[in-house]
């Protein structure tokens, strides 16, 4: 692969327009930028919560994960494109149900927290939530992939099992939700 970014900045976006994949330009502030923004802050908080000690099947995992995220911005980038396979959901929910076998059953609420890893893991939780709704809201007005929005969905559940898995290996307790009423 040759260089594919010799030059960082065009000045091509001071109008307030970028470039998508195919060559169209559409406003910094579209729902399809929007939306392959939030995928890449989900990707880059996915980045920070790797810099925590979370064991190797999360860690290679949320690195497959990471892989994944590129290529659903890359489908947004580039409208009609379609990248992502549906056997990657199955490997979330494969990893999903494996970690949550390990896992007591739930009884309460949690809060965010307990490790900082776990902190970091449902902030990524919360940013690939709103991903979701953002592909849901490009997807009223543009096509979007089905296989991207499951994929999204699927990784919410999985985060929220990694959060707990996270906690148990480091022998914290969740946070658990305390009902005053």
């Amino acid at each position: 692969m040759g260089n594919r970014l010799s030059k960082i900045y065009t000045r091509t976006g001071d109008d307030g327009t970028t470039g998508l994949g195919d060559g169209t330009r559409t406003n910094k502030d579209s729902l399809r930028v929007e939306a392959m923004g939030d995928v890449d802050e989900l990707n880059a908080v996915i980045g920070i919560l790797l810099t925590e000690p979370v064991g190797e099947i999360i860690q290679k995992t949320l690195t497959q994960v990471q892989h994944d995220l590129f290529d659903i911005g890359g489908e947004v980038c580039i409208p009609g494109y379609i990248k992502l396979k549906a056997s990657r959901i199955d490997a979330l929910e494969n990893t999903l149900d494996t970690l949550n076998d390990e896992l007591t059953p739930l009884k309460e609420f949690i809060l965010p927290g307990g490790t900082r890893g776990a902190a970091y893991c449902h902030l990524a939780r919360t940013v690939c939530r709103r991903a979701e709704r953002q592909l849901i809201r490009l997807q009223r007005e543009e096509e979007v992939s089905p296989i991207a929005l499951q994929y999204l969905n699927r990784l919410s559940d999985l985060l929220f099992v990694i959060c707990r898995s996270i906690n148990q290996h480091a022998q914290v307790p969740d946070v658990l939700w305390k009902n005053e009423a």
